[in-house]
C-alpha cells in the first residue's frame, strides 16, 4: 500500500521525535487524526514499533 501525502508528513514528524500533540499542532489537525494516521502507518508499513517506522522511512528515503 502506498502512503498518502499526509501520512508521509506525519511519519517525517515522528522521525523528528514529535509526539501526537506536537504533530497535531504542527499540521493544524486534531490529535485523534494524528493517531489515525499513526495507526495507518503501522498497518501499511507492517511495523510494530516506532523503530520500525523510522527504519521504513529510512529505507524508503523519506528522511
Amino acid at each position: 500500500m502506498e502512503l498518502t501525502h499526509r501520512e508521509i508528513e506525519v511519519l517525517k514528524l515522528i522521525v523528528k521525535e514529535l509526539n501526537c500533540k506536537q504533530i497535531a499542532e504542527e499540521l493544524h489537525i486534531s490529535i485523534h487524526t494524528v493517531q489515525s494516521h499513526r495507526k495507518n502507518l503501522y498497518k501499511k508499513t507492517k511495523s510494530k514499533t516506532i523503530i520500525g517506522l523510522v527504519n521504513y522511512a529510512h529505507t524508503q528515503k523519506l528522511i
